[in-house]
């Protein structure tokens, strides 16, 4: 049985960017103390590979237990900036995304290669192609969620032109198409069927089917990609999309547009975005050829997180926290590979 809100949400995950435009709110610094600090740490692990780095090699700076609930019970992210990168090779600035991301989760296979660090750098290709992520181009992304907790992004070199980071409150997205048209708000909680885009156990389906709104437990959770909910469609075992399904994308979109904060990143910058109640959205870029744009992204999992509904285990392999999340395929052999 499809359950409802019943009518608009509330609480501190309910904003939007003309909210966010003039503050700095959502931005944690980290002292002079912290910084000197990490880069001392960072000798001690300074030739060890990604995944023989454990949570204690990293002190976590004071503003995280503050990050931690932003997240989980706030606007549902933050940056924390002020990383001293600046000198710092590929490797070097990896290992210190990848303990100070330990704090917050255990990493996770991003892709059907097993990657646990992942590289958000133009390769040249397009998203046409059914089996490219939408990371790997210059494109604009258009908001969506990702396949975990917590979405880690940590900026090594920023474009020259364009590849603004977008956030919008999936809360809020819900609130204003409650208000513009109930009916296609709902039928925002009904199962739709979504690419895999190859990355799925053998034998399974190529699909799968879910909800883009869950309520559960008393909160909202969202999870969408349009340009996979199209692409099921080359698929002749799935049900075609109907126009009120359409429509009510349509609607979504345009929600999103409306009410999306958008900021520039700065080199040493990690935001985090807790993926159940954001989308996220990058917007297309032009690299400087000898400075191209590049950053890391940790897919994090947490002890404790929300509680998900029972249908999230045909994407995440189940729903206990802790062990959920990622790209799941039996055998899949993972590796953190300091290059794209």
């Amino acid at each position: 049985m499809i359950q409802l809100p019943g009518g608009e949400v509330a609480g501190r995950a309910v904003w939007q960017g003309r909210d966010l435009s003039n503050s700095t709110a959502w931005i944690r610094s980290l002292s002079d103390r912290e910084r000197q600090g990490l880069r001392a740490e960072l000798e001690r692990v300074r030739h060890a590979d990604l995944r023989a780095i454990d949570r204690s090699d990293f002190t976590a700076p004071a503003s995280f237990e503050g990050i931690r609930e932003e997240l989980f019970n706030g606007r549902g992210f933050a940056v924390l900036r002020g990383l001293d990168i600046d000198g710092l090779s590929t490797e070097d600035a990896a290992r210190l995304f990848w303990g100070l991301g330990l704090h917050f989760g255990k990493p996770l296979p991003q892709n059907s290669k097993g990657h646990l660090l992942g590289h958000v750098k133009d390769l040249g290709l397009s998203a046409d192609d059914p089996s490219v992520r939408l990371y790997q181009t210059n494109e604009r992304q258009h908001y969506h969620t990702d396949s975990c907790d917590i979405v880690a992004l940590m900026c090594l070199q920023k474009a020259r032109r364009g590849g603004l980071s977008s956030l919008a409150s999936s809360w809020s997205a819900y609130n204003e198409m409650f208000t513009r048209d109930p009916d296609l708000a709902a039928a925002l909680f009904e199962p739709i069927w979504t690419d895999h885009r190859g990355e799925h156990p053998p034998g399974s389906t190529p699909w799968f089917s879910i909800p883009i709104f869950s309520w559960h437990r008393g909160k909202l959770i969202a999870m969408y990609q349009r340009r996979y909910i199209e692409s099921a469609q080359r698929f002749p075992g799935v049900p075609r999309l109907g126009d009120r399904q359409k429509r009510a994308m349509d609607l979504l979109d345009q929600v999103l547009e409306e009410i999306g904060f958008h900021m520039a990143f700065e080199p040493g910058d990690i935001q985090f975005v807790h993926n159940h109640q954001i989308l996220h959205d990058r917007t297309a870029f032009e690299d400087d050829p000898q400075r191209p744009r590049h950053l890391l992204r940790l897919w994090l999992c947490p002890e404790r997180g929300w509680e998900l509904p029972p249908v999230f285990a045909e994407r995440y392999g189940n729903v206990t926290a802790g062990d959920r999340g990622g790209i799941r395929i039996p055998g899949l052999p993972v590796a953190a590979s300091y290059l794209p």
